[in-house]
């Protein structure tokens, strides 16, 4: 393995991958990318993989509606040699409570003033787009047409593979075991394979991240929690959206082979690193979907699987610079939503680290907002 880079990203996922394409678009020259397993192995290949613009802050917005361009273009742009398999079946926001509801009407109202196109739509329309949902107590929801799903395994690989032409270095199967820092600043990753002189160096491992950051002796404000979800035996096409209800904390969608993938929140679950699957969440996700979409009853699980959400305390990512650690810059807390935002997140971070003009202002993700107590609370999380 090489000893010294410009730059090592920690994190072979989505974020990870994706930034170390952009890093080197822009020219940047020794990026190493070290992974503890194989590509995509972490919170990326565990995700629900939709893609979806319905949020309720302009940041987290902006970043999904410029990310959707991204990924409708994303064959072409990394001249990816099979296909990312990004369905745009609109995503179904289903509101069954009033204060939900309030809060949809709201999103909304900034949804469109960015341009997003969403409407919103009544009991009667929502079962004209998805004929088998339960609309008893439903208030209303709202659609988005171009919101939708990825393969985040295929994603990974188109993002590795045109980062590996531009000459990105990937390292599987390496483990970090430390960071040097001295003078306030970091110059070396240490790993299972050696050691790495850097100047640079990008914490994108997720529910991991605190963990990174406790080698330069900084506490991030981000927790990691077990979110899972199931995939079902594949059947005959019958749902274009996904289907989200925050009121039963679950989201649901059919992908192209047939399956349905789905999951639901544990509001009880524990803070850890625990990413096995129980029993306690079929149960759990068995009744919630089959009040929302009665007619998968009889639908057989084939698999189930956890994984973890790198939660922030506003549900709002973290991009900045380690205080007392310059040239550590952390990308986590997406808290469920990294895979999304992931395209247009990269662009903003290579944009800062290349010195370029930022299309958003990156401040505003910023560690200094906690300290400030000026939260950017997203409402549009389950």
């Amino acid at each position: 393995m090489q000893k010294a880079a410009q730059a090592v990203i920690i994190g072979g996922g989505i974020i990870g991958c994706a930034l170390a394409y952009e890093l080197a678009r822009r020219g940047m020259k020794e990026i190493l990318v070290v992974e503890k397993n194989y590509l995509c192995s972490g919170a990326t290949g565990r995700c629900g993989a939709g893609i979806r613009q319905q949020w309720g802050t302009e940041l987290n917005a902006t970043l999904s509606r410029d990310s959707v361009k991204r990924f409708e273009q994303m064959n072409e742009e990394l001249a990816y040699d099979q296909d990312i398999e990004f369905k745009q079946g609109g995503y179904l926001m289903c509101a069954y409570t009033e204060s939900v509801w309030t809060q949809f009407e709201k999103n909304v109202e900034l949804q469109q003033r960015l341009g997003i196109p969403v409407q919103k739509v009544t009991p009667e329309e929502a079962k004209e787009i998805v004929p088998h949902l339960n609309i008893e107590g439903l208030i209303g929801a709202t659609f988005c047409g171009t919101d939708g799903h990825a393969n985040p395994f295929h994603v990974v690989d188109a993002y590795y593979k045109a980062a590996k032409r531009l000459g990105v270095v990937f390292e599987t199967y390496t483990e970090v075991t430390g960071i040097k820092a001295a003078k306030g600043r970091v110059n070396a990753v240490q790993t299972t394979k050696g050691d790495i002189v850097t100047p640079l160096v990008i914490n994108a491992t997720s529910g991991a991240a605190g963990l990174i950051c406790n080698m330069v002796g900084f506490d991030l404000p981000l927790y990691a929690q077990r979110h899972q979800a199931l995939v079902t035996e594949p059947v005959e096409h019958m749902q274009d959206p996904m289907v989200m209800s925050l009121s039963h904390r679950l989201y649901c969608q059919q992908v192209p082979h047939g399956s349905f993938v789905m999951g639901v929140g544990d509001p009880n679950e524990p803070i850890g690193q625990n990413i096995n699957s129980s029993w306690e969440f079929l149960e759990d996700m068995a009744r919630q979907v089959t009040t929302v979409l009665p007619i998968l009853k009889n639908l057989r699980v084939v698999r189930q699987w956890g994984g973890l959400y790198d939660m922030s305390p506003d549900a709002n990512p973290i991009l900045d610079q380690v205080p007392d650690a310059q040239g550590m810059w952390v990308l986590a807390g997406f808290s469920g939503h990294g895979f999304m935002v992931a395209p247009q997140t990269a662009v903003l971070v290579a944009q800062k680290i290349t010195g370029g003009e930022c299309f958003m202002p990156i401040e505003k993700f910023g560690l200094d907002r906690f300290r400030r107590g000026e939260l950017l609370i997203e409402p549009a999380v389950c």
